[in-house]
């Protein structure tokens, strides 16, 4: 496998690219909004800014797991992401200007390393585990965007 999986969906919220921004850049409050992560914290003392790291930990009806990530995006107002593993997943939202509000695309890559590592570790279930992924990806991230739009347009 030496393609990366992508996938992205955007919303309009009606807030500043500041305020999206600052929330999004939260991980803190990820588990207000995700369907599969529960809860971010920051390494000690951490805070949004590139080379930061955090835990997550995620709940499915069948497991539940803490991933390790690590801040390559910070640009404030702008961009905000996270590298799962690192190397593994790109998580990245995007915040523009948009018709009196912003607009807010979340985007999702699964990448080659991240492909690799799963072969290591399902064998020959790593198709079905990936496809499971993608298709998690493909719900979730307009899912996610939604919960993300009713949590700063309810303050």
């Amino acid at each position: 496998m030496t393609e990366s999986l992508t996938f992205a969906d955007s919303i309009r919220i009606d807030a500043d690219p500041a305020t999206v921004y600052a929330t999004v850049a939260d991980v803190t409050r990820t588990g207000e909004w995700s369907p599969i992560c529960r809860e971010c914290w920051w390494d000690e003392g951490d805070s949004p800014h590139v080379g930061a790291w955090f835990t997550g930990r995620n709940v499915t009806a069948d497991r539940e797991w803490q991933t390790r990530s690590q801040v390559v995006v910070a640009d404030e107002g702008r961009a905000f992401g996270w590298s799962v593993g690192p190397g593994r997943v790109h998580w990245t939202y995007s915040v523009e200007e948009a018709a009196g509000g912003t607009l807010l695309t979340e985007s999702w890559e699964f990448l080659p390393e991240g492909q690799e590592f799963f072969v290591e570790k399902y064998g020959d279930h790593a198709a079905e585990e990936i496809a499971e992924r993608t298709s998690a990806a493909r719900t979730g991230i307009p899912e996610t965007l939604r919960a993300i739009k009713k949590v700063i347009e309810q303050h």
